[in-house]
């Protein structure tokens, strides 16, 4: 699976990304749009992660979802 997946399903995934990483307000979702640099952005600004911390979530994250 690829994350066009995500890309493509943004607005029902919307939903599960908030469940994960409640600090992105809805706003921070309108502008990340799907696309996964500008999650991996919102995300460490939001939580101070380092790039590499914020990848292997985002990888966790994608990785634990039944699509």
């Amino acid at each position: 699976m690829d994350w066009n997946r995500v890309e493509g399903n943004w607005k029902q995934v919307k939903g599960k990304i908030k469940e994960q990483w409640g600090k992105l307000t809805d706003d921070d979702l309108d502008v990340i749009d799907g696309k996964r640099d500008q999650l991996e952005g919102k995300i460490q600004e939001r939580y101070g992660y380092q790039k590499d911390q914020t990848k292997k979530e985002i990888d966790s994250w994608f990785n634990s979802q039944s699509w």
